[in-house]
């Protein structure tokens, strides 16, 4: 007997009759076969799930999350050999995924360059410049002489947890998840975050500090894309378990290497180079979304 790929459909509101028909039908089209499964409901978010002994091609998965978007719900596919019960890792990025800005963007704003920061940044993320490092070094000279308590008025005033944030963090936990914050940001936030939200383990950039005033350089090691996906094989190691039984999630470019080949990867209000990469794609639900994927 084949195994199945699972659709799972995702949303703030009673899943409509009208997604199930139109998924079945334009899978039809297609030449393939939805079967829709039960599922009990849960008290914040809905969801509905279809199984397919097919596997999808991107464009398939493309035009189906189109589907879904027009009844206002997201969608998910969960491969064949996914098995909810063996996830043990949570990886996950902070800038625009776990929080709700770009910290980096938010300090440049406070010294007139936010402009000229926030267009490397977005370049980056879309996977136009391709050496994450250099963009970050080149993002960071632009900071140098603002003062350090500038990191602290970011924090205060404009970071704040994206929705369902907290409750991933908690829910994660409760399930003996390995949690881990692993970021292309700076660890004046992560580690804030850690201690905040209960993760395992932060990693990510530091920013360099002399008589209170940044310098314009990062000390150590740079995080980018292929540490991240080194801090998550790390974690599994630690887990004794393999990087299919992790649970991913990010919005940029820098994170698809972090999401690649991991259990379930969670494309966050990401940009469209992760979206299409990604298991899942949540542009309406919350983090929290995901517990219902590894329940």
């Amino acid at each position: 007997m084949p195994k199945h790929l699972t659709l799972v459909a995702l949303a703030n509101a009673p899943i409509p009759a009208e997604l199930n028909t139109a998924l079945i039908e334009h899978a039809k089209v297609l030449g393939l076969e939805l079967t829709p499964l039960l599922k009990s409901p849960h008290s914040k978010y809905f969801s509905a799930r279809w199984s397919c002994p097919h596997v999808l091609m991107p464009e398939a998965r493309v035009a189906m999350r189109d589907i879904a978007a027009a009844h206002d719900a997201d969608l998910a596919f969960l491969s064949p050999g996914f098995k909810a019960d063996e996830v043990k890792v949570l990886a996950m990025d902070m800038d625009s995924t776990l929080i709700n800005i770009e910290c980096i963007d938010e300090i440049a704003d406070f010294t007139g360059k936010k402009a000229a920061v926030s267009e490397i940044t977005e370049a980056t993320m879309r996977g136009e410049i391709k050496d994450f490092k250099e963009s970050l070094r080149r993002r960071v000279a632009l900071l140098a002489g603002v003062s350090a308590n500038v990191l602290d008025s970011v924090y205060q005033e404009r970071l704040r947890p994206n929705p369902g944030a907290i409750e991933l963090l908690a829910g994660a936990n409760a399930k003996g998840l390995y949690t881990l914050l692993v970021s292309g940001g700076f660890t004046f936030f992560t580690e804030k975050l850690q201690q905040e939200l209960g993760f395992k383990q932060a990693q990510a950039n530091t920013l360099e500090i002399i008589d209170g005033k940044l310098t314009g350089k990062v000390i150590g090691d740079i995080v980018d894309g292929a540490a991240k996906a080194a801090y998550l094989e790390q974690a599994c190691t630690l887990m004794n378990c393999q990087k299919k039984n992790a649970i991913t999630m990010g919005d940029g470019s820098n994170d698809l290497p972090m999401m690649h080949s991991s259990g379930i990867s969670i494309a966050y209000k990401a940009k469209p180079i992760v979206k299409e990469k990604a298991d899942a794609a949540f542009d309406r639900v919350g983090l929290d979304a995901a517990l219902l994927l590894i329940a």
